[in-house]
C-alpha cells in the first residue's frame, strides 16, 4: 500500500509541476489489503476450518470473528479511551467514514442473524453467502464515497483522489490539469497547504538549528512531517508486533530525502594565500592600522615569500595616505601576516575615498609538497572616511529583498563623507502593500551614532504568514539627522566654528530641521546669500550632517528562491514516507530476524539508540524461531510488494491451521466448548497486536480516526471476508451435491445478538462524549475517562459470560 508513482500537476497558468503521489487511498487500503494481512488469521481459520469439516459448519472460525469483534469494539476502544493523557482528548474528524464504517460494523452482524434465523433458518443458501461477501465491495465504495466527499453524479469525472490525511493519491490520469474540474482546485488547495506545513516547520528548524545548511534542514523536516502526520493501520500493527518481539523499529528509507543531510566532505590539498578581509573601512583620523593576508591548506611547513603594494583609487598617495609596498615573509607554522598602512589626516571636508593593496608575487622556499598558489581576494580594497564631516546617511540601496523566513531583519543605515559627533537619525515605517501588524511589526524612533561610528541597523520585524507566494512591500524613511549637543566631540566642534552667534550655530549644525531649531536656522543663516555668509559659516554649513542620495528604502517581503525551492522538493516528495517499516533484501530480513531492537541500529548518527530492557531480549528468544521462519517470506521489494503479500498470507494460514487444531485441542482437555474458546482465547491472541497497535495510535495521533474508525472497519470486513468467503464455498459444495450447508443458528445467532445489542450502546456513548464538556471520543476529564472505559469493559465482560452460558446451555436462546 506504500506503492508511489510521480504525476505532472499543471497548476493554472500552465505552470507544471511534477509530485510524487501514493498509488493506494489509505481508506481503500486499510479496508482491503491491510484488513486481509492484519485480519488474516480470523478470516483463514474461518476458511480453514470449514474445509477441515468437510465443508461443513464449525464453531471455532465464525466464534473467533464474532469474538474478535466484541473484543475490538469494546476492550481496544476502552483502552484507547483511557491511555489518553490527562487534559488531553482525542476526536474523530472525519465522522462520514466513521459512521459509514460502524453501520456496516453492526449491519454485519445483523445481516449473519437475518440470514441464520430469518430468511432460511439453520440453512445457508448459496445467494446468502454470495451476497454476503458482496458487501466487502460495497463497504469499501461507500468507505471511499465518503472519504473523498465525492457527490455520486460526479465519480466518473474524477481526475484525482485526495484522501483525509490531505495526502494525493493518483488517479487514472498521470497528468492533472487544473483548469478543467472545479474539484480539481482541491488539489491546489493541498498543495498549498502542504507548502505552508513544510515552510512553517523549516522556518522553526532554521531557528533551531542556524548553523544547519539548507539541504541539512530539508532533511530534518521531511523526518519531522512524516513522524508527526499520521500513520497507516499497517505501520501501528507492524510497529505493535515488533514491540512485543524485541524487534527492530522503523528507520529512515534507503534513498530517502533525510540521507540528503549527510554533506560531501571533500580535501582540498591546495595552500592558499589571500586577504581576510578583503574590505577595510576606516577613519581619515585612524593614523597606522594593519591589513591581514591568510594562509590556509594543508601545507605551512615551506617558507613563502609575498610581494605587495598600493594603488590610487579615488584616493591619492601621499595626500590621503603613504605609499606602500614590500614583502611579507610566512615562516613555517606561520598561518598569517600583516601589512602596515598609515592615513594621513586632514582639515579639509571630503568625500569618502579609497585605495587597494595588491599582491602580486610568491616565492616558496624549497620543495613544496602541495600545491601553493594566490587566490582571490588578493587585493584588498581601503575605504578612508572623512572624520572632518558629520556624515552623509543614507541606505545602501533603494530596494531591499527580505526573505519572509528572517524573522527579525536589522536594515543597515550607512554614514559615509565623515563620522564625526554623535547623531540621532530619526526613522519610521510606512505601509506599501504589506500592512503594519499584519506583515510586520510598525515601528518609529532614533537610531544614534556614536563619534566615529560609520553603520547602525534599524530593526524590522517581519510577522510570519506562511504564504508560499507572499510578494509585499513596505517603505523606511530617514528623517533629518541631528547632533546631540551634549557629546564632547560636537562641543569641540562648536567651539571650532567662534564666530557663530550662539543660538544660530547650535541651531543649525545640532538639529538643522527639527520642530525646535529650524526657526532659529531660517532666521539666522538658512536665507543668507552665499556671499554674505562668514567663512565660519560656510564651515558649519559643509560640515553639518544631511541625508543622502537614498534616505527612504523600499523592503519586498517574499521567500528566497533557495528556500520556494527546498519546499517544493519536500512537496514533491510529500506522498514518499522517508520512514520505512519494510525491507529490501533477504539479507537485511535475516538480520533483523536475529538483531534485538537497539542492536546495529541505524540511529546511531543521531545519538545512542535506546538500551533494550530484559524484557525485550526475553521476547526476541521466545519469538526468534517465527522471525527466521517469516524471514523467508519474499522482501516487500519484489513486485512491488505482492510476491511478499502473498506468500506472508500462505504462511499465516498454515500457522493459522495448526493453531486452530491447538486450540481445539486445548479447549477438549480442559472441558472447553470450541465456541467459548473462540470467542474467549483465540479472539483475544488473534486481536493482541491490534490492542498494542490502537493504543500507540491513540496516543501519537492527534485525532481518533486511526485508533476508533479501523476498529469499525475491521469488524465489518473480518464478517463480509471471512465469513462470507467460507459460507459461499460451503453453500456452494452442498448445492453442488444437492444438499444444503446446514448451520445451527444457536451459539453463534445469540452471539450476534448480544453484540449487536451492545454495540449500538457503545456506539452511542462514544457520540455522547463528542459533546462540549467531554470534547472528543477518546480522552477527556478523568473521571468520564475511567468511566468510559470501564463501562466499554463490563459490556466486553456481559458479552463474554452470555455467550458462554449460552454455550453450555444455562441459558437459553
Amino acid at each position: 500500500t506504500s506503492q508511489e508513482r510521480e504525476v505532472t500537476v499543471t497548476k493554472k497558468g500552465g505552470v507544471e509541476q511534477k509530485v510524487v503521489v501514493r498509488v493506494w487511498n489509505e481508506t481503500v487500503a486499510n479496508l482491503t489489503l491491510m484488513a486481509l494481512g492484519s485480519s488474516a488469521p480470523e478470516i483463514l481459520l474461518s476458511i480453514i476450518e470449514i474445509y477441515a469439516k468437510g465443508f461443513e459448519a464449525g464453531d471455532l472460525g465464525p466464534g473467533t470473528i464474532v469474538g474478535s469483534a466484541a473484543y475490538n469494539l469494546f476492550v481496544i476502544i476502552a483502552l484507547c479511551v483511557s491511555v489518553i493523557p490527562n487534559g488531553e482528548t482525542r476526536k474523530i474528524k472525519h465522522l462520514n467514514v466513521f459512521f459509514v464504517t460502524a453501520t456496516w460494523s453492526v449491519f454485519a452482524y445483523v445481516w449473519l442473524y437475518v440470514i441464520l434465523a430469518v430468511t432460511s433458518p439453520g440453512v445457508v443458501d448459496v445467494w446468502e453467502g454470495i451476497l454476503t461477501f458482496s458487501f466487502f465491495p460495497m463497504t469499501v465504495l461507500t468507505a471511499y464515497i465518503a472519504d473523498q466527499r465525492i457527490a455520486l453524479h460526479k465519480i466518473p469525472f474524477k481526475k484525482f483522489r485526495l484522501n483525509r490525511n490531505r495526502v494525493i493519491v493518483a488517479a487514472e490520469s498521470a497528468d492533472i490539469e487544473m483548469d478543467k474540474e472545479p474539484e480539481v482546485e482541491l488539489l491546489d488547495d493541498t498543495l498549498e497547504q502542504a507548502r505552508k506545513d513544510y515552510a512553517l516547520v523549516l522556518r522553526e528548524l532554521r531557528k533551531q538549528h542556524p548553523q544547519k545548511t539548507i539541504s541539512e534542514l530539508e532533511g530534518l523536516a521531511k523526518e519531522q512531517i512524516d513522524n508527526s502526520g499520521p500513520k497507516s493501520r499497517a505501520y501501528y500493527r507492524v510497529m505493535a508486533t515488533r514491540s512485543m518481539t524485541g524487534g527492530s523499529m522503523a528507520r529512515p528509507r534507503s534513498g530517502s530525502i533525510s540521507n540528503a543531510r549527510r554533506p560531501s566532505t571533500t580535501t582540498d590539498d591546495v595552500t592558499k594565500f589571500f586577504f581576510d578581509p578583503a574590505t577595510y573601512t576606516v577613519l581619515e583620523n585612524i593614523g597606522t592600522f594593519e591589513i591581514v593576508v591568510v594562509r590556509e591548506g594543508r601545507d605551512i611547513t615551506h617558507p613563502v615569500v609575498l610581494e605587495y603594494r598600493t594603488e590610487d583609487g579615488t584616493a591619492t598617495a601621499g595626500t590621503d595616505y603613504v605609499g606602500a609596498s614590500g614583502t611579507l615573509v610566512f615562516k613555517p607554522g606561520d598561518t598569517q601576516q600583516t601589512i602596515k598602512l598609515q592615513i594621513i589626516d586632514d582639515e579639509l571636508f571630503e568625500e569618502d575615498e579609497h585605495f587597494f593593496v595588491h599582491l602580486t608575487d610568491m616565492k616558496v622556499q624549497g620543495q613544496a609538497t602541495h600545491p601553493i598558489k594566490l587566490v582571490t581576494p588578493k587585493v584588498a580594497k581601503v575605504l578612508i572616511l572623512d572624520d572632518d564631516h558629520a556624515g552623509v546617511f543614507a541606505f545602501p540601496e533603494a530596494t531591499i529583498d527580505v526573505p519572509e523566513s528572517e524573522g527579525l531583519y536589522e536594515l543597515p543605515v550607512e554614514r559615509s563623507s565623515g563620522a564625526r559627533g554623535k547623531i540621532r537619525l530619526p526613522y519610521r515605517t510606512e505601509d506599501g502593500t504589506a500592512k503594519a501588524g499584519k506583515d510586520y511589526v510598525e515601528t518609529h524612533g532614533f537610531i544614534v551614532f556614536e563619534n566615529n561610528e560609520a553603520r547602525k541597523t534599524i530593526p524590522i520585524g517581519i510577522v510570519p504568514e506562511h504564504c508560499y507566494e507572499r510578494n509585499v512591500s513596505l517603505f523606511v524613511e530617514l528623517g533629518e539627522p541631528e547632533e546631540d549637543l551634549q557629546s564632547e566631540v560636537s562641543t569641540n566642534m562648536s567651539q571650532s566654528y567662534g564666530a557663530l552667534a550662539a543660538n544660530a550655530a547650535h541651531a543649525f549644525l545640532y538639529g538643522s530641521y527639527s520642530n525646535i531649531t529650524h526657526n532659529l536656522v531660517s532666521n539666522n543663516i538658512h536665507h543668507k546669500r552665499e556671499d554674505e555668509l562668514t567663512s565660519e559659516e560656510k564651515v558649519a554649513l559643509e560640515g553639518r550632517p544631511r541625508l543622502g542620495m537614498i534616505p527612504r528604502v523600499q523592503i519586498n517581503i517574499k521567500e528566497s528562491d533557495e528556500f520556494k525551492n527546498t519546499v517544493d522538493k519536500l512537496v514533491q516528495k510529500r506522498g514518499a514516507s522517508a520512514v520505512s517499516v519494510s525491507t529490501s533484501s533477504w539479507g537485511e530480513q535475516f538480520a533483523e530476524a536475529i538483531r534485538v531492537n537497539s542492536e546495529g541500529g541505524e540511529g546511531e548518527e543521531d545519538g545512542p539508540a535506546e538500551a533494550t530492557s530484559c524484557g525485550g531480549y526475553v521476547l526476541h528468544i521466545l519469538t526468534i524461531f517465527w522471525k527466521i521462519l517469516f524471514a523467508f517470506v519474499p522482501p516487500a521489494a519484489f513486485c512491488n510488494g505482492w510476491l511478499c503479500f502473498w506468500s506472508a498470507i500462505a504462511v499465516i494460514g498454515l500457522l493459522t491451521a495448526v493453531i486452530g487444531d491447538v486450540s481445539s485441542h486445548l479447549g477438549c482437555t480442559v472441558g472447553i466448548k470450541d465456541a467459548v474458546t473462540a470467542t474467549c482465547l483465540v479472539a483475544m491472541g488473534t486481536s493482541l497486536p491490534d490492542t498494542f497497535a490502537s493504543k500507540v495510535s491513540a496516543i501519537q495521533d492527534a485525532t481518533a480516526d486511526n485508533s476508533v474508525g479501523n476498529v469499525t472497519g475491521s469488524n465489518a470486513v473480518n464478517v463480509f471476508l471471512g465469513i462470507g468467503v467460507a459460507w459461499s464455498i460451503a453453500a456452494i459444495y452442498h448445492s453442488m451435491h444437492g444438499n444444503q450447508f446446514i448451520v445451527p443458528p444457536g451459539n453463534l445467532g445469540f452471539s450476534v445478538m448480544v453484540f449487536c445489542t451492545e454495540a449500538l450502546f457503545a456506539i452511542a456513548v462514544l457520540l455522547m462524549r463528542r459533546s462540549n464538556y467531554v470534547g472528543g471520543e477518546l480522552g477527556g476529564p478523568v473521571g468520564i475517562k475511567y468511566l468510559t472505559s470501564a463501562f466499554m469493559f463490563g459490556l466486553w465482560l456481559v458479552y463474554l459470560t452470555l455467550s458462554t452460558l449460552e454455550a453450555y446451555g444455562v441459558i437459553g436462546v
